[in-house]
């Protein structure tokens, strides 16, 4: 993958270090291509992110969202005002503090999060089935299972 070689950190095999690397660019250039399959040309990256953040998650402040995307909390105002525009989260008062208000998908915006994680499902399996061999997607899932092991404590 890489060609350039940096020295390992000591004490970690040349070949744990560039596993590391490779590993942080295919990902990289996944997620990338992932978000592009069902790119909407209406919303922008901040929106879908957002978007997408609410549907997994559930309703939450705008405060909570900001700190979860990482944005100041004024962006994640402008951006929640254009998610209410297009009709895909609506805001109602927090029933512990009735200052702030909770935002929650819409059915529309139930529906865009759905479809989106459809496309880019199908989109995946379709590249899976036409780019690689029933062997070398056998390859693929021993090494996802090997993967596994990475996100365990």
């Amino acid at each position: 993958m890489s060609t350039e070689a940096a020295d390992p950190p000591e004490g970690i095999p040349d070949s744990a270090s560039r596993a590391a690397r490779d590993l942080s660019v295919v990902f990289s250039r996944l997620r990338r291509r992932i978000r592009e399959v069902a790119r909407d040309e209406d919303l922008t990256p901040s929106q879908v992110s957002a978007l997408t953040l609410v549907g997994k998650h559930g309703a939450a402040t705008a405060s909570a969202l900001a700190s979860a995307e990482g944005v100041r909390p004024q962006s994640m105002a402008a951006t929640l005002a254009a998610l209410a525009q297009h009709g895909l989260i609506r805001r109602t008062p927090d029933p512990d503090d009735g200052r702030r208000h909770l935002v929650a998908l819409t059915d529309a915006g139930r529906a865009r999060v759905a479809g989106d994680r459809e496309a880019r499902g199908e989109w995946l399996a379709r590249a899976f089935q036409e780019r690689y061999s029933e062997e070398e997607r056998r390859t693929v899932l021993d090494a996802l299972a090997l993967l596994e092991r990475l996100t365990r404590p």
